[in-house]
């Protein structure tokens, strides 16, 4: 049978979610309990990777695996959420279908970027410190630009091994939120970097560095050498995974 598990956790610790030979990342630790809990090994593939120190609020990988009889679903994430350690947790349990992928199946992803306006010693791990006001209407505006399909050359890591840079995005802004700003951004897909150097690009933007317009032209340049640098993984989010019609059964 094949699972899905929706997964929530806190970056801080982590390289990533992707299993790396000899570091510390969500993946191994998920893939450690899961076959620690069932008695036999179990590897979850994600719906897309998180790198260093980046968090999720939603992250759904899937899994397959024979319960023991004596196990319920239910029974499964009460052990699975006690065997975690407590930066990651397991929200939900559930079987899909035998060809359902939590990548692959996906249509959408969500990410969400928090910049915090004044020192917050609680929330240092989980978003950026600004210390000077922004022109939010301007990075709003420059975010406008990215709404539509495009190549997201300029805003990719070099050397990011992708096929090809072309997304569809359908929702980039800022939004207010307690002590500060969140920038939430929805595509079908992104390139490894993306929301990190779409946000230092941004912030640049608001710190009146670069104009809305100058942003559109460095999109339409496919040129990475020109974007800004990324800003730092610590307030980046990867916030939900929205799938096909069928595939996630209602709560």
């Amino acid at each position: 049978m094949r699972y899905f598990l929706h997964l929530a956790y806190d970056g801080t610790n982590y390289r990533g979610w992707q299993i790396q030979p000899g570091m510390p990342t969500v993946q191994a630790e998920v893939d450690r309990c899961l076959s620690q809990v069932l008695r036999q090994p179990v590897y979850c593939l994600g719906s897309g990777r998180t790198d260093s120190g980046v968090h999720a609020s939603h992250q759904v990988a899937h899994f397959d695996a024979d319960l023991p009889e004596n196990i319920t679903l239910d029974l499964l994430l009460y052990r699975l959420r006690r065997a975690l350690p407590t930066d990651i947790g397991a929200l939900r349990l559930h079987p899909v279908a035998h060809n359902a992928h939590a990548r692959f199946s996906a249509e959408e992803r969500n990410y969400e970027y928090f910049v915090v306006t004044q020192p917050n010693p609680f929330r240092r791990d989980q978003a950026l410190y600004v210390d000077r006001p922004l022109d939010v209407a301007a990075m709003n505006e420059a975010a406008g630009y990215l709404v539509g399909q495009f190549d997201f050359t300029t805003f990719s890591k070099v050397k990011g091994g992708e096929n090809h840079y072309v997304c569809y995005c359908t929702a980039a802004g800022w939004h207010a939120a307690p002590g500060g700003w969140v920038f939430r951004i929805r595509a079908n897909r992104f390139v490894r970097g993306m929301v990190r150097l779409v946000v230092g690009t941004l912030l640049d933007v608001g710190r009146g560095k670069r104009t809305p317009r100058e942003f559109q032209q460095l999109l339409w340049a496919q040129q990475r050498v020109h974007a800004s640098g990324a800003a730092p993984a610590q307030g980046l989010f990867l916030s939900r995974v929205e799938y096909e019609d069928g595939v996630v059964p209602a709560e």
